[in-house]
């Protein structure tokens, strides 16, 4: 059941990653400029994150499986209208039903771990969902672009709406969750108090440095892998479509295994907040190395460094899961990944405005944009540092 679930997580990975793919494309066909590609590849985050508002609810209230299969068609509805779009706003009328749509992907998959596997592995099966997930990465990797390069970007979105429709199927056919006597029923609170329930997470000062840190370090890494990656080695160094398609698909076969490898590295929530902050610190300081740089080797093993760091992310929803008390657990996961794709929106759009600023002073672009994602991901390492940790975690 969680291989089924995590199909649809996957495919989400496709999509929150192809416009690095089809950038060229979209260009050409729409004349979109590097601010309005940001702001198309932000809107997915912007959707999919506003909607986790709700998804953490409605699986509460409902159950996993009606949330996923409710909400995965418009994900469909999304894709294959991206593939006909006849204009720049039709494919971000696309991009917000492919949010909403993949919206509870990931959550569901979070929250069957958390309700039936034991407390102890959860870095580790969580680390192992998020390794999963990266095979949507290598899809949008050389695939594609193999894809897009020989039969253009519609065939590409064509596809992933084809595979998100099959992958609907399969979460209908094997999905169906065990009743058993150690799980919490179903909440029958009313929506107000529920929404008020999850509005209690920010009279918490530990949520604060949580979420700070959670819109940044998955937003820093999507912004590169889902939208500059492409653009800045084909127009910085002169790579072709498919060569950048294929350190996309090397970036993609590590995150298979580094959020897996985090999960088992996990010191325990005393040291847990440490290993966080400087790995985002660390971060930080790569992309300020890689913007600096103008060589391609060296830019491209920055990159497969960063895939390796990445996957310390799964430490960050664990310290979330040990940050608050069990009745709070699906709100504050809910919450959290909330914030994470609320950050990837502002992080690509906000890169997307730099890009556009420094082209018009004569700046290069791609060293505008990974000087402020490094700024971005030093700051939040600053804060979640100074603002106070769950006092759960110093029991």
């Amino acid at each position: 059941m969680l291989l089924a679930l995590l199909s649809g997580f996957a495919l989400s990975q496709a999509y929150r990653t192809v416009t690095a793919i089809v950038a060229q494309g979209l260009q050409q066909d729409f004349g979109l400029s590097a601010q309005s590609l940001g702001a198309f590849a932000g809107l997915f985050g912007l959707s999919f994150g506003v909607a986790q508002l709700l998804m953490g609810i409605t699986m509460d209230r409902y159950g996993l499986r009606p949330t996923v299969l409710a909400c995965a068609p418009l994900s469909v509805a999304g894709a294959a209208l991206s593939a006909l779009a006849p204009s720049q706003d039709w494919l971000m009328l696309g991009q917000i039903l492919i949010g909403v749509g993949c919206s509870p992907a990931f959550l569901a998959c979070t929250l069957f771990i958390s309700r039936h596997f034991p407390g102890e592995r959860f870095a580790f099966f969580s680390g192992l969902s998020l390794g999963m997930g990266g095979l949507g990465l290598m899809l949008t990797g050389t695939p594609l672009a193999w894809v897009v390069q020989h039969w253009g970007w519609r065939t590409g979105f064509g596809i992933l709406a084809a595979l998100n429709a099959l992958s609907w199927l399969v979460i209908l056919a094997l999905v169906h969750e065990p009743v058993e006597p150690d799980i919490p029923p179903r909440s029958q609170e009313s929506w107000g108090r529920s929404l008020r329930g999850l509005a209690e997470l920010f009279t918490l000062p530990h949520t604060w440095g949580i979420l700070v840190l959670g819109m940044s370090c998955y937003a820093a890494f999507l912004s590169l892998r889902g939208l500059w990656l492409g653009p800045l080695l084909i127009n910085r160094f002169g790579f072709s479509l498919v060569d950048s398609g294929n350190v996309a698909l090397v970036l993609s076969l590590i995150s298979l295994f580094a959020p897996g490898i985090f999960g088992r590295l996990d010191p325990g929530p005393l040291r847990r907040r440490a290993w966080v902050a400087n790995a985002s610190l660390l971060m930080a300081a790569m992309f300020a190395v890689m913007a600096v740089l103008q060589h391609a080797g060296a830019t491209v093993a920055l990159m497969i460094g960063l895939g390796m760091l990445w996957g310390f992310y799964t430490l960050q929803y664990t310290d979330v899961r040990s940050s608050y008390p069990p009745e709070m657990t699906g709100r504050a996961l809910s919450l959290f990944t909330m914030a994470m794709f609320l950050g990837v929106a502002l992080m690509q759009s906000a890169t997307g405005l730099v890009a556009a600023w420094a082209t018009g002073l004569g700046v290069e672009p791609y060293r505008a944009v990974l000087l402020a994602i490094a700024g971005w991901l030093a700051l939040a390492s600053l804060a979640f540092r100074v603002l106070p940790a769950s006092p759960l975690l110093r029991r």
